[in-house]
């Protein structure tokens, strides 16, 4: 523990305790998905986990920008990257870039040691500023019904906080309904009067979003996924459930801000959300240290 004074240089002393204050770092949430595979239509299962740019890009431009990570997902435990990510392509086609990522997801303290989203809603939400959900197929699994999450959510939305999710990852804010597991059911079944039905209540009705659009998963289906098929496309989801999904072509960025609420809709997109995510948080942090 360090000592609240000590003398420095020729008898001054630094009041630590001041020091350590002025140097405190407000906290975001990074919510990664505990789901490795992917049940298609035809019962397949297939490998999957976060896109290893979705994720670092804006979790680095929050280190940047003086902020501490704190990496969460249902059980606990390290979520996988998707292989298919681990390539130069999605960083700008630069080799060393990619390393920089590797490195960061080995290296970083926050990265390294993933709680559950029960242990961090328990130490306090109070306690955060941001949620950062990225992207992969993952959120369409297990985040999208997952109650911690929707308490994330909830808080979150209440208190108008930055809540920024990549990708795939925007139908992750379907876990703040109060029937979230119901509304996936619904969707796996195809049964769009039920999956209304069950979204009834939900706090991010009416707001505009993005969100990974059709043609883009269709293309992932011939390309990725050898002609499977999802179990429903993401862009349905969220208009049925009342979001006013806003897609651009294919694989261009598109990043769109309302209220609190912060998505972008594919890989190339990382940059525009971490962008305004930051702001974001930046905005929520000077509010706050005025009151």
């Amino acid at each position: 523990m360090r000592r609240i004074g000590c003398a420095v240089g020729s008898g001054h002393v630094v009041n630590l305790n001041t020091e350590n204050a002025m140097k405190t770092k407000e906290r975001i949430i990074i919510v990664g998905s505990s789901a490795d595979t992917f049940e298609l239509k035809d019962g397949r299962q297939e490998a999957m986990g976060y896109y290893l740019n979705e994720l670092v890009i804006p979790a680095q431009a929050a280190i940047d920008a003086g902020y501490e990570i704190v990496l969460a997902t249902p059980k606990g435990e390290q979520p996988l990257v998707d292989q298919h990510s681990l390539v130069a392509d999605h960083f700008g086609g630069s080799e060393e870039a990619l390393q920089k990522a590797l490195d960061f997801v080995a290296t970083n303290s926050g990265m390294r040691n993933p709680r559950s989203i029960r242990s961090v809603i328990d130490e306090g939400l109070e306690n955060y500023v941001g949620v950062f959900v990225p992207g992969g197929h993952p959120p369409m699994v297990d985040l999208m019904q997952d109650p911690d999450l929707g308490e994330v959510l909830r808080h979150f939305h209440a208190k108008s906080k930055p809540t920024a999710l990549l990708c795939h990852g925007p139908i992750a804010v379907t876990a703040a309904m109060p029937k979230a597991v119901a509304f996936r059911q619904a969707l796996v079944e195809g049964d769009v009067e039920g999956a209304k039905a069950a979204a009834e209540g939900w706090q991010y009705t009416g707001y505009r979003m993005t969100v990974f659009s059709n043609d883009e998963e269709k293309y992932a289906e011939e390309n990725v996924m050898g002609g499977g098929k999802v179990p429903f496309y993401v862009v349905t989801a969220l208009e049925i459930a009342g979001g006013k999904v806003e897609t651009k072509g294919l694989f261009v960025s598109n990043a769109v801000q309302d209220r609190e609420l912060i998505t972008g809709q594919n890989p190339p997109s990382d940059h525009a959300v971490a962008d305004l995510f930051v702001k974001a948080l930046d905005r929520h942090v000077a509010e706050k240290t005025a009151v």
